[in-house]
């Protein structure tokens, strides 16, 4: 049994652990266990602390036996992303900038994850401040799939992908600005969904683009997500643009909505040209599945999609530029050493050029840029009013049909280093899931088939604030199928 844990899914666990079957310490020592094992490979882990996270499992335990258990969730491992902040750890998002800083505060869905006894198992690696579709710009090094490990799992929030799909952590969480969650669930063949903005308070998560950053859960099933997911929505008054109102038990509300005969739409938009046509194949049976269960398929438009990639690289860079301002090297990020001249300016300067990667440089730049006299109404206003247009897109959309059905990403995992020279290239990689940031909808990603061996993902787009559909139309086809059971060979 032992060396099966940790390919066990959350809600498996927990049942294991409520029936006493199992020990909250005996769980996270399997976990420490296997990442020690293959992590070295994997990559997955910025850092961890076995003893913490015993202690946490101890303080579980305690509570079962003391019959005070804090829900589905008391005593499960779960990864954090190295951009959101956990009292007393590392927060480095994974720059040189931030090597050092310890956080003093714990983010808002830290704190309601401690609430429900969750047990905190390290920091995950990602594309340094989540600007990346490979975790390969990380200042801590790249992080390899868990499936082919010459292969990148995705990105930004590759190593919470990597993490769950290589059984080193039961759940985790990720940030998603442009598809940092779903398109690397899709690459490593587990499940992620991007709530709709507003409903997981981004209070403690540190900003890349604050109008498009959401919280997001990752996990082996459905269920699992659901109840990661229950675990962090809601009201936060630290977040203004948090929502109000209360949210569903997702669990309970997705079986409630079993069996039902959805109108599912397919955005021609996004099935036209697809460069790698493995990656569409699995898509297509899925799609056909759907048609199997009765539901009624319908053909829709989302005309402003040519123009999504080019918005959101306009918006998010603009905000990247704002908000990576703060880190100066002046009050607590990394201070260069050597400078010319021993001023402000050039203390800023020269720390910014060393703590930052490439990456995050090009999108400052940019951001700068599109921001700057002269260049705003023709860049950054444009994109806001293209925008608009792209929700308006969606709107219309969903009066005809409840959700839609697309592929994550144009192609399965590509190889470690083939896009590096090729920025352009690496950031087509997002073109399915970019669409959803900017229109602040929820989405989910799930396997629905392999191309030579590497996961494939179903996208499935909901209405805002209607998560609870989302993952009613995917398990309706987890159910039928057997991907949530099948992982990599490490």
């Amino acid at each position: 049994m032992t060396q099966e844990i940790y390919y066990k899914s959350a809600s498996e666990l927990s049942s294991s652990l409520s029936r006493g079957e199992l020990s909250s310490v005996e769980l996270t020592k399997v976990i420490i266990e296997r990442t020690e094992a293959v992590d070295d490979r994997v990559g997955a882990f910025n850092s961890f602390s076995a003893e913490d996270a015993l202690a946490q499992a101890d303080a579980s335990d305690q509570r079962r036996s003391a019959g005070q258990a804090l829900g589905p969730l008391d005593g499960i491992p779960i990864g954090i992303k190295d951009v959101l902040a956990v009292e007393g750890q590392p927060l480095t998002c994974s720059s040189k900038i931030l090597e050092n800083f310890i956080s003093p505060y714990d983010a808002t869905c830290i704190q309601k994850l401690k609430k429900r006894g969750a047990v905190l198992w390290g920091r995950l690696n990602m594309d340094e401040f989540a600007m990346g579709s490979s975790t390969e710009n990380s200042a801590r090094g790249a992080t390899s799939n868990p499936w082919n490990l010459d292969c990148v799992p995705g990105g930004s929030s590759g190593g919470s992908a990597a993490a769950v799909a290589a059984g080193e952590a039961a759940l985790a969480l990720g940030s998603d600005t442009g598809g940092s969650i779903r398109q690397p669930a899709s690459h490593c063949g587990i499940v992620g969904l991007k709530p709709t903005y507003g409903r997981v308070s981004r209070f403690g998560l540190a900003a890349f683009a604050s109008s498009l950053d959401q919280v997001g859960p990752m996990g082996r099933s459905v269920e699992d997500v659901a109840l990661l997911l229950q675990a962090i929505s809601g009201h936060d008054e630290k977040d203004s643009t948090s929502y109000q109102e209360d949210c569903p038990d997702y669990s309970l509300a997705m079986e409630g909505l079993k069996n039902r005969k959805w109108k599912l739409g397919l955005p021609k938009e996004y099935f036209a040209n697809i460069a790698d046509a493995t990656a569409l194949e699995p898509v297509e049976k899925a799609i056909e599945f759907y048609r199997s269960l009765g539901c009624e398929i319908k053909e829709v438009s989302l005309p402003h999609t040519e123009y999504a990639v080019a918005t959101y690289y306009i918006v998010a860079t603009a905000e990247a530029s704002s908000n990576l301002a703060r880190y100066d090297g002046i009050r607590y990020t990394h201070r260069a050493e050597k400078f010319d001249d021993k001023d402000s300016v050039d203390i800023y300067c020269q720390s910014r050029a060393e703590g930052f990667g490439e990456e995050v440089k090009r999108r400052v730049i940019l951001g700068t840029y599109v921001l700057s006299s002269g260049y705003y109404d023709a860049y950054y206003l444009k994109a806001q009013k293209t925008r608009t247009l792209i929700r308006q897109d969606f709107v219309n959309a969903y009066n005809e049909v409840d959700a839609l059905l697309t592929p994550t990403s144009p192609s399965p995992a590509f190889k470690k280093g083939s896009k590096s020279e090729d920025p352009l290239s690496m950031y087509l990689s997002d073109i399915y899931t970019i669409s959803a940031n900017l229109a602040g909808i929820p989405g989910i990603s799930l396997p629905c088939g392999y191309s030579d061996g590497l996961p494939i993902g179903l996208q499935i787009l909901g209405q805002p604030f209607k998560e609870e559909e989302l993952l009613a139309i995917a398990r309706e086809f987890e159910d039928a199928h057997d991907y949530k059971n099948q992982h990599p060979n490490l």
